[in-house]
């Protein structure tokens, strides 16, 4: 009989994009030396907590904090790296600034500035933001909204379907946690996910419960004091 599953949803540390503001979906860049530390701190956080499986995205920046995170942890798990755990697929838009693309998706939507669009959509901007960069895209590889979310839930439930019970350590990206939340439980969207912040959703039942989210409390945990 299946049993009660707890994930410990966590953003990757700090990465070099995210230093320098540039949009960073499928594209990767290694950690910075404070996204290094914030995962060392996230690894000690979580050392008291037993763990029966770990799962990452496919991109660097997942793999870089778990290797991280389990030195730091004292312990080792195989990784499982699951491509349905990617970051949203910009498309054109990868590497760019965060600025310009949402000064574009803005114009798109007819507002002459950034705040203008955000006064009007401050509930649903993911989603708006998500489709109007699919349809920007003349690549063809940015995903839009229904591509995007389906692939996030489909991963959820495969992890769930393969470990019946206990802990498991998922290891991903800001904008997939967030939009995570929004669709299990909206009233936990409360602004960007931290690096390496601890969402937890716990699966039993056949159903999912978000029990807390972006939770900085196992970084604070793992702060070496001199």
């Amino acid at each position: 009989m299946a049993g009660k599953v707890t994930l410990y949803v966590t953003r990757h540390g700090k990465t070099m994009l995210n230093t320098t503001e540039r949009v960073q979906g499928w594209a990767d860049s290694p950690l910075t030396a404070e996204g290094v530390l914030v995962a060392e701190q996230l690894g000690r956080g979580l050392a008291d907590t037993k763990f029966e499986a770990l799962y990452t995205s496919d991109r660097g920046r997942t793999l870089e904090t778990a290797d991280i995170v389990m030195r730091h942890g004292a312990f080792e798990l195989p990784v499982n790296q699951l491509k349905g755990l990617r970051e949203f697929g910009f498309g054109k838009f990868e590497g760019e600034y965060n600025l310009f693309m949402w000064e574009t998706v803005s114009k798109m939507h007819g507002f002459d500035s950034v705040e203008a669009f955000f006064e009007v959509h401050k509930h649903d901007a993911p989603r708006v933001m998500i489709d109007a960069v699919a349809d920007m895209d003349e690549t063809g590889m940015a995903e839009n909204w229904d591509i995007f979310t389906e692939r996030l839930l489909q991963s959820l439930d495969l992890i769930c379907s393969e470990q019946t019970d206990g802990n498991v350590l998922v290891i991903c990206h800001g904008m997939v946690i967030n939009i995570l939340l929004s669709l299990l439980d909206p009233t936990r969207v409360d602004g960007p996910i931290e690096n390496a912040s601890v969402t937890k959703i716990s699966y039993e039942n056949g159903k999912y419960t978000v029990e807390s989210a972006n939770d900085m409390q196992y970084v604070a945990r793992g702060v070496v004091k001199n």
